[in-house]
């Protein structure tokens, strides 16, 4: 499917005339139904461009995400360009540009095409003879540590603080410091904070520019030094003061001696490199200041650089100076009073931070740097010399080390539906604490590794070995590493690290994966627990996959359901769109008489995580749960039976507070929901005049034969497909678009079946969130798949349950049959060979006759094939999309896996080809380089 505010907004941009001319008509009969209609602008008070759903700020430059299968349009650029109104009020325009032309020329032969760039570049690396040898991907290159993992329009921009005690208060100033980090995705604010030399907070106060309370958050009591937050829904206003770093932050105790600390939150450049860190503080009572310090190690060389923000600590010297001044400090390297490494610096009144690199540390201060035993200290030269300091640890936040092994992304890919999961903790002393669980393999492990990436594929780069830990009858291995090098610190918090999973049948790796921080997303999941582990050997029938996966699943004490999901593995061509079911016993499509399904949709996702809270569960479903006979299930485009799955056993005590809560849920949805709250939700879609919440269904205005859905911020609507009715007379009911069969008008010969008594309410049916009547049949509709058309449900009456059962194709007579379209569950014959039955049976299952399909300015009949144009691209031929109904759907070209590193991707080419070798030797062998990160 396409991300249709996206493509419409570009179209707009490019191709206004056609897209005004039709506007008066766009209600009544949309271009594409598939599509949200132009929202209203997110904030009259902000000046910017509203774009593909999103808002951007003026000047802000962005390419347009066109959403599957198009993707980014890496050649095309947009900018949001302020222009002023006839009333003298700023408006933002958005101009967009193919920046194609613009590229420079390449120094060589040769240059080849990377992913996610538009320009061709020369090839990087030593290719020599041994590039024989290279990997199929390179693991730690920058564009694997992109943002494939946050969903298409998502960015993260991450802010810190210093928070220091009040001085413009009547209460006494505080000793205390602390330091936030916030990470901003969409319009969610997550922050770690830790804090030194106070007492546990209870409150937290985000403040606005005008120090009016923003947003409150009550600190839960533990006796952790990590506070871990999510401020959920922030305003557009707000949004952007944080962007101009307009706002602060405040923190107080709720102990006899109440204590307050604030800070301004700011950006900085260093938080994208910062792998160490320190919190300096002053041995003086009621001191009132403080800093940090952000450090990381070069990627080559034994060279410290870091960054001081120092708060408070040159408050004298503005008492006694109005006019900007310079301050001397000195700042030391300190182990056990032993001063190490000595700088003297100024810094100003108006800009106190420093900045500073301290060059080729030998191994004695690298081993002290990775046990946390050195020290930084800062003090101001004079009369009155103030001093602060603190230890230097690896870097803290909320976020979970962790990784996913599979053996798509073993060093040799392969699809066998194993899974490993491992979990990491990393201490201030340096010692990293693992739990690793490996299942659905092929032969016994026979080594459990942490590497480096290798250069070559025979010469792998061992740091640690699990093996040793290694249980093979449970699959785990627990334990610690206790002499991780200060550089081992400095690469497992930079993503560079792997864990590798060797077996008797793969001896250089069966699994593999990447260890990376999971952002810490507010939910209520036991993270320090091992997640349940999702592999294509737990499908039934098993799934050879090389996707895999883990999920963390808890219940609170609401009976809510908290899920949080990572796979790995997945192709990035076909597999982008996800889809998670929770479900008990019942395997997704294997429905009959001996068991009853519950099953729930999760959520649908893009890219490799996916989170969020279920709050209507069923009693039958949290009894499974409770004892372990739920499922986790992800189903992908290629496997929508389920990819990958995993057994849950979440213990809990819901066995009648969940019923409450489930029949209060769905009494609810039968309610409009408040119109201005929908406008606050990021993921609510505006179609037809109308805001609708993620999740729910509709039939559209336009079309009471169509069945739309809400899809994070998307709007899909399929045709309604009619069942074949089986009885002699039908009617047509004034509010249906299917007909249904006229029981009272039957020949009165006929034997009258005997009578029962109907469920007075019908059959509520969870796939499209209706209440269907006693007797009918219907199709099932499964979000974001649509109806399935291979599966007939039934509403019984006398029970008020649903029954489906799979579709019976017919028996065709023709010698090739084939399936008209790819939503088509049973094959027909040809045009010149189907004979009247088949027509027959053709019509029946459609609620009318085809319609056609309107793509930008060009209509397309039922079952035409186009490839699709896009402004300043042009035709896209690796994409093809097709009319199936009145739906335009389309898809990319599948491409095979490359086996090898790097690829180039040619003119008129739509998949990547490798590298030859021997022209890279010939025509580059001046031009070796070494692969840094």
């Amino acid at each position: 499917m396409l991300a249709p505010c996206a493509l419409r907004s570009l179209l707009c941009v490019l191709s206004c005339a056609w897209l005004q001319t039709g506007a008066a008509s766009r209600l009544k009969s949309p271009a594409l139904p598939i599509q949200s209609e132009r929202e209203p602008v997110p904030s009259k008070g902000l000046s910017g461009c509203s774009f593909g759903g999103r808002f951007y700020s003026l000047e802000d430059t962005w390419h347009p995400d066109l959403g599957e299968p198009f993707g980014v349009m890496h050649c095309v650029q947009c900018h949001c360009e302020p222009q002023k109104s006839r009333r003298g009020k700023v408006l933002g325009k958005v101009n967009c540009k193919n920046i194609k032309q613009d590229c420079p020329d390449p120094d060589c032969d040769d240059p080849i095409l990377l992913p996610g760039h538009c320009c061709k570049t020369c090839p990087k690396g030593n290719y020599s003879k041994e590039k024989e040898d290279d990997l199929h991907k390179s693991y730690n290159d920058r564009s694997y540590l992109s943002s494939e993992d946050l969903a298409p329009g998502e960015s993260r921009t991450d802010f810190v603080a210093v928070l220091t005690g009040v001085t413009d208060s009547w209460l006494p100033s505080s000793s205390g410091v602390a330091r936030a980090r916030f990470s901003l995705t969409r319009n969610s604010l997550a922050f770690s904070i830790t804090y030194q030399r106070m007492g546990r907070p209870s409150r937290i106060v985000f403040l606005d520019s005008d120090g009016t309370a923003a947003f409150e958050y009550k600190v839960p009591k533990g006796q952790s030094e990590m506070i871990c937050g999510v401020w959920k829904s922030v305003p557009k206003a707000l949004l952007r003061h944080l962007q101009t770093e307009q706002m602060r932050i405040t923190m107080t105790t709720s102990a006899n001696k109440r204590e307050e600390v604030e800070g301004k939150i700011i950006k900085h450049r260093a938080l994208f490199a910062e792998t160490f860190s320190s919190t300096l503080t002053s041995e003086d009572e009621n001191s009132g200041m403080g800093g940090i310090a952000m450090l990381t190690l070069s990627d080559t060389e034994s060279n410290l650089h870091f960054i001081l923000i120092l708060q408070g600590l040159i408050r004298s010297f503005l008492l006694q100076n109005r006019s900007p001044f310079v301050v001397p400090i000195r700042v030391e390297l300190v182990y056990r009073q032993h001063i190490l490494r000595e700088i003297l610096a100024n810094i100003t009144s108006h800009d106190p931070d420093f900045a500073e690199v301290l060059t080729d540390l030998n191994s004695r201060e690298l081993f002290w740097l990775s046990r946390g035993q050195l020290e930084i200290t800062v003090t101001t030269e004079g009369q009155d010399p103030r001093r602060i300091s603190g230890f230097i640890t690896g870097r803290k936040s909320c976020d979970t080390i962790q990784s996913v092994m599979s053996s798509g992304d073993a060093l040799t890919p392969g699809k066998t539906g194993g899974v490993g999961s491992a979990i990491f903790n990393l201490h201030d002393n340096g010692t990293l604490d693992y739990q690793v669980q490996v299942a659905g393999l092929t032969s016994e492990v026979v080594g459990l590794t942490i590497e480096l990436k290798p250069r070559r594929r025979n010469k792998r780069s061992v740091l640690y070995d699990l093996t040793p830990e290694y249980n093979q009858a449970t699959g785990l291995a627990t334990g610690s590493w206790s002499r991780l090098e200060a550089r081992h610190i400095h690469m497992l918090l930079q993503s560079e690290l792997f864990i590798n999973v060797a077996t008797a049948h793969s001896q250089e790796g069966e699994l593999r994966g990447q260890i990376k921080a999971l952002p810490y997303s507010g939910l209520e999941a036991p993270r320090h627990e091992l997640p349940v582990p999702l592999a294509g050997s737990f499908v039934s029938p098993p799934v050879r996959t090389g996707a895999s996966g883990h999920a963390w699943v808890s219940v609170d004490k609401h009976c809510h359901l908290h899920y949080e999901i990572v796979v790995a593995g997945l192709s990035k061509t076909d597999d982008l769109t996800v889809n998670a079911h929770l479900h008990g016993l019942a395997e997704i499509g294997e429905l009959d008489d001996s068991s009853t399904t519950h099953k729930r949709l999760l959520t649908g996702f893009y890219g490799s995580q996916a989170q969020g809270v279920l709050k209507d569960i069923s009693v039958e479903l949290l009894q499974h749960l409770h004892q372990g006979t739920a499922f986790i299930q992800v189903s992908t485009k290629l496997n929508p039976r389920g990819e990958i799955r995993g057994r849950v056993h979440v213990p809990n005590d819901c066995e009648f507070g969940a019923r409450a809560e489930v029949e209060e849920a769905e009494f609810d949805d039968f309610f409009v929901k408040d119109p201005e709250e929908l406008k606050k939700d990021p993921h609510t879609c505006f179609f037809e005049n109308q805001h609708h919440a993620h999740g729910s269904r509709w039939t559209p205005n336009y079309d009471k034969c169509f069945s739309c859905s809400c899809q994070k911020r998307t709007v899909i609507c399929d045709p309604v497909i009619c069942p074949v009715l089986t009885c002699s007379r039908t009617v047509q009911p004034q509010d249906n678009c299917c007909p249904v069969c006229d029981d009272k008008k039957e020949p009165k010969d006929m034997k009258a079946p005997e009578k029962v008594e109907e469920h007075p309410q019908g059959c509520y049916f969870e796939g499209d969130q209706k209440i269907h009547a006693p007797g009918t049949t219907w199709h099932p509709f499964v979000p974001p798949f649509g109806y399935i058309k291979c599966a007939v449900c039934t509403c019984k009456g006398s029970t008020g349950e649903v029954h489906c059962e799979k579709v019976t194709c017919p028996k065709l007579t023709c010698s090739h049959p084939v399936r008209r379209n790819p939503a088509d569950c049973c094959k027909e014959c040809p045009e010149e060979e189907r004979t009247p039955a088949g027509l027959e049976h053709s019509d029946m299952m459609q609620a009318d006759g085809p319609r056609h399909c309107k793509f930008g300015k060009n209509y397309y009949q039922n079952s035409d094939n186009w490839h699709p144009w896009v402004p300043l691209v042009g035709e896209i031929k690796c994409i093809n999309c097709w009319c199936d109904h009145g739906v335009t759907k389309c898809q990319r070209k599948q491409c095979p896996v490359p086996s090898c590193f790097p690829t180039t991707r040619r003119e008129g080419s739509c998949c990547p080809e490798c590298v030859e070798d021997d022209d890279v030797m010939v025509k580059t062998p001046d031009k070796r380089r070494t692969w840094t990160h």
